[in-house]
């Protein structure tokens, strides 16, 4: 972290800065960056903080003085539970289980205005290059899903639930999210602990989260290659190819990926 001027510089990505000061948090987006994207991040928190669940509350959405968008939300100030399993690796288990429950009381949450899940990844397949059958097929698979309306993430890792010091926690980064099947939730952040590499806590994360929630493995199992085609449309080179093989898979290949971490 850096301080300048009285900013806290907390992230720097090439169309966002996030950043804190006077107790507040900035996110700033780089200019060009699509407004109605912005809007919509600023909707869902709004009604995603009327369910009660800890996160920061929306302050402001605004238009800084060099005309870029913002959005200014309460300051948590605390750690993230990324920083925690760097800090504290002996500590792995006790603090997957605790991202763990907090993921599953965020699934018990109902916000019935959010967009749906199967609606968001309906539209990114459409947005692929894959051929018009698989798409076809995919398509099919969503509707063959069983549809539940819990409140969905979309991007829950570690770096997104801030841990204060006295032990609160709260889940930040609602760009991504919408109502749907909780089990997709479940499988996107197992399916990213296995893009970033880190597959014994991918195969700690999806038998835990089984154990705690009763969904069974092959139901989180079965969304990955809808969701693999969805985060293909970000066209992230070093990923691709691992995506390609979880689209193609079928019961089989996925079920021996899990046996194989």
């Amino acid at each position: 972290m850096e301080n300048d001027n009285n900013k806290e510089i907390l992230v720097e990505r090439s169309n966002k800065t996030i950043y804190a000061e006077d107790g507040k948090c900035f996110k700033v987006f780089e200019k060009g960056y699509n407004i109605a994207n912005v809007l919509n991040e600023a909707l869902n928190q709004a009604r995603v903080e009327e369910t009660g669940l800890n996160i920061p509350g929306l302050l402001e959405v605004k238009v800084m003085d060099d005309g870029r968008w913002a959005l200014v939300t309460e300051y948590v100030e605390g750690k993230t539970l990324e920083q925690l399993f760097d800090e504290e690796p002996e500590k792995e288990d006790a603090f997957l289980k605790w991202f763990i429950d907090l993921q599953i009381e965020m699934h018990k949450k109902r916000c019935p205005l959010l967009n749906k899940h199967r609606d968001k990844m309906n539209r990114k397949i459409s947005q692929t290059d894959l051929s018009a059958t698989l798409r076809y097929d995919l398509h099919n698979r969503i509707e063959s899903m069983p549809r539940h309306n819990s409140l969905c993430h979309g991007d829950y890792n570690p770096s997104n639930v801030i841990v204060k010091k006295n032990g609160e926690a709260y889940i930040v980064d609602w760009s991504h999210a919408t109502q749907g099947n909780e089990e997709a939730d479940a499988a996107r952040t197992f399916m990213m602990f296995l893009i970033e590499g880190k597959n014994q806590r991918a195969k700690k994360y999806i038998d835990m989260y089984a154990e705690a929630s009763g969904c069974k493995i092959w139901h989180i199992l079965n969304w990955l290659p809808i969701l693999a085609a969805s985060q293909s449309v970000k066209g992230i080179r070093k990923q691709t190819g691992f995506l390609k093989s979880l689209i193609y898979m079928d019961r089989q290949g996925l079920e021996d990926l899990y046996a194989k971490l």
